[in-house]
C-alpha cells in the first residue's frame, strides 16, 4: 500500500504548476503553492502518507461535512432539512442564483449556501459555544484532542466574506432562518478555519468508511444513518460542478475545500486525503484530483 501512495504522489506531482491559489481569500494566497500531501487510513487506523502529508492546511469546504454531521447529531435529520435541500447543482459552490429562483431553500448542505444555513441549525447561546460542538466533532472525525483553527485565515474570511453574507440575508430574508447573521457566519467562517493535516482527514474518512467508528479505537463516533445521508451528498455534490466528472473518473465519495484538500471515503475499505494548494477552474486541488484518479486505477475503488 505504501508503494502505490508513493506511486500516485509521483504521478500527480506532475500536476503541482497547474492552477492557482484561492485569492479571493486573502491569506490563502500566503501558503507555500508547491506543498503537496497524500494519505491512506484503513479501517483498522493504518496509515499511509507521501509528501506533506503531515502539513497544516485550512480545511475550507472540507468543514461542510464536519458542519452536517454537527448539526444533525445536535438537532436531528427533519430539522436540518427543514433548512436545507438534498439535490446536487450545476453552478457554482457560492452561487446566489438558485435562492433566488428556485424555494429559497439552498439545493444542498455541500455549497456555501447550505453550509450555512446547516450552520444556522446548531444549538448554543453564543458562536462561542456553537463552535466548540464543531471542533470537538472534528476532534473526534480526525483523532486528536488538540485541533485549533487559523486566526488568521478566520478573521481574513470575515472580512472579505461578503458573498457568503448576501447568500446568509437572502435566506433569513426568504424565511429559511430567523438567526443572527453574523452570528451564524462566525461558526461557518470559523469552521472552514480548522486546520488539519492530510493524515488527520484521511482518519475522519476512515472513520466514515467504516460506518462511523473509530478505525483506531472503535468507538461510534457518528450514528451509521447520518453516515449514509452524508456519504450520499458528497457523492452527488461533493465537488460542486466537477462532482459528475468526479464520480465518473475516480467514482468514490469526496469533499474538496479550496484551500486545496480533498476528503476520499471508500465505504468498507479506506479513508483517502490529499493536499495542494493550486486549484482548478472549479475550486478543485489539480494534483488532488489526478492522485485520486490513480488511487481509483490502482485499487479498484470506483463504487460505481
Amino acid at each position: 500500500m505504501q508503494q502505490i501512495v508513493n506511486s500516485s504522489y509521483c504521478y500527480a506531482k506532475s500536476w503541482l504548476n497547474e492552477g492557482e491559489v484561492a485569492d479571493y481569500i486573502p491569506e490563502l494566497c500566503k501558503v507555500d503553492k508547491d506543498q503537496f500531501g497524500v494519505c491512506i487510513t484503513n479501517l483498522v487506523g493504518q496509515t499511509y502518507g507521501s509528501g506533506d502529508f503531515e502539513q497544516k492546511f485550512t480545511v475550507q469546504s472540507i468543514c461542510k461535512v464536519i458542519l452536517l454531521i454537527t448539526a444533525l447529531k445536535d438537532v436531528g435529520f427533519d430539522a436540518v432539512f427543514a433548512r436545507v435541500g438534498m439535490e446536487p447543482t450545476g453552478d457554482k459552490f457560492n452561487s446566489i442564483i438558485r435562492l433566488e429562483t428556485g424555494s429559497g431553500k439552498p439545493l444542498n448542505p455541500m455549497i456555501n449556501a447550505g453550509a450555512i444555513a446547516v450552520s444556522s441549525c446548531l444549538k448554543g447561546t453564543n458562536v462561542e459555544e456553537k463552535f466548540e460542538k464543531v471542533l470537538a466533532m472534528a476532534n473526534a472525525l480526525f483523532g486528536k484532542t488538540d485541533t485549533e483553527y487559523d486566526k488568521s485565515v478566520f478573521l481574513s474570511e470575515q472580512t472579505t466574506g461578503d458573498r457568503n453574507r448576501a447568500l446568509a440575508y437572502m435566506m433569513r430574508s426568504g424565511g429559511v432562518f430567523e438567526n443572527n447573521v453574523d452570528e451564524i457566519l462566525n461558526v461557518y467562517f470559523k469552521s472552514c478555519s480548522i486546520l488539519a493535516s492530510c493524515k488527520d482527514i484521511s482518519h475522519m474518512g476512515a472513520v466514515l468508511a467504516n460506518e462511523g467508528r473509530s478505525p483506531t479505537t472503535g468507538k461510534m463516533i457518528v450514528d451509521p444513518f447520518f453516515v449514509k445521508v452524508v456519504l450520499s451528498l458528497m457523492s452527488i455534490c461533493g465537488l460542486y460542478d466537477a462532482s459528475g466528472e468526479f464520480a465518473l473518473r475516480v467514482g468514490i465519495c469526496a469533499k474538496s475545500g479550496v484551500g486545496g484538500g480533498i476528503l476520499g471515503v471508500v465505504p468498507n475499505r479506506m479513508g483517502i486525503a490529499t493536499f495542494a494548494p493550486r486549484l482548478d477552474s472549479k475550486g478543485n486541488s489539480c494534483c488532488g484530483i489526478k492522485a485520486m484518479e490513480y488511487l481509483s486505477q490502482a485499487l479498484s475503488l470506483s463504487i460505481f
